[in-house]
């Protein structure tokens, strides 16, 4: 399979899980390749995506997904042990974490695999970084097939400062950092 940067942070991600996790909800889930992890690691896994193409092609056992837009859907408060959003934040209003904080259980976690859109002089030190560092993973991976279908792409409109204001409001206490290959981590528990 071709490099993918989400896929680069899968068990960066897992190891967000809190102990004693039953529960997940994949936010853009795709064609499921996370929600497969979380699947494997004994989790009952709802996916969701409002592509339908990547999700009649997702696939894996134990996961229920589901064709829907986050920003309508209707969530259980507290069912959650686990949400994760890998790279589709950004593709809704970012106060859809008050949704999503809802949804989870007490000592549940959110975790953010996000993309912002560069603007500080650290983000263009770290868009340099990433230049070398993702040739270099795309040359380990030549000849891998791509994936047949995958989700659509849209660009970040928040800077990284307006996520870390944003989440200072909607999810206090979050934990965000600065990754390669143009992401953030943002990680909140819920009390």
């Amino acid at each position: 399979m071709a490099f993918n940067h989400n896929d680069h942070y899968h068990s960066l991600l897992t190891r967000q899980i809190p102990p004693g996790a039953r529960r997940a909800l994949d936010v853009g889930c795709g064609t499921g390749r996370f929600a497969r992890t979380l699947a494997a690691r004994g989790l009952d896994v709802e996916a969701v995506d409002p592509d339908k193409a990547v999700i009649d092609a997702a696939t894996g056992q134990g996961i229920r997904y589901i064709h829907g837009d986050i920003t309508t859907m209707e969530l259980e408060p507290g069912r959650y042990d686990y949400i994760s959003c890998l790279a589709s934040l950004h593709h809704v209003p970012f106060d859809t974490v008050r949704t999503l904080r809802a949804a989870l259980a007490p000592g549940g976690v959110l975790a953010v695999l996000g993309c912002y859109r560069a603007s500080a002089p650290s983000d263009y030190l770290f868009d340099l970084l990433a230049i070398p560092a993702n040739a270099a993973m795309r040359l380990a991976l030549i000849g891998r097939p791509a994936p047949e279908v995958d989700a659509p792409v849209a660009a970040p409109s928040m800077t990284l400062a307006e996520v870390k204001g944003e989440a200072a409001t909607l999810l206090p206490g979050a934990r965000i950092r600065r990754l390669l290959f143009w992401r953030y981590l943002l990680t909140f528990r819920a009390v």
